[in-house]
């Protein structure tokens, strides 16, 4: 938190950083005891993780991420949005290969050696 690496929200906070040293992200989520009960607390986490697992994180990146209070009227699909985008703003996602893209381009390739070179 003290690098002041972070992205945010109006319902969350994302403090990030590179650590190269290790081989598996790690990450932390935190949800303010004013957000609710013990169990609404703990719905917003196992929701959090499971968008986290479901993402395709780099290995070498370490966050923190903080739920606000505004959160709490947040269904899944949009809490699923907002923490995507900061991990799009974040630059934390693994670099995707788009396949369609690269096979039109290998086969544009293809066809250009064989018929005009």
């Amino acid at each position: 938190m003290s690098k002041r690496n972070t992205v945010g929200n109006s319902y969350f906070v994302l403090y990030h950083q590179k650590n190269h040293g290790n081989l598996n992200f790690r990450f932390a989520i935190s949800v303010p005891k004013k957000y609710g009960k013990a169990h609404e607390r703990n719905l917003m986490k196992r929701r959090i993780r499971e968008i986290i697992k479901v993402n395709d994180i780099d290995s070498t990146s370490e966050f923190f991420l903080i739920a606000k209070l505004k959160s709490s009227d947040l269904d899944f699909s949009k809490i699923k949005e907002y923490v995507e985008d900061l991990f799009k703003k974040a630059r934390i996602l693994k670099e995707r290969v788009k396949w369609k893209q690269k096979i039109k381009l290998l086969l544009l390739l293809r066809w250009y050696f064989l018929y005009l070179a």
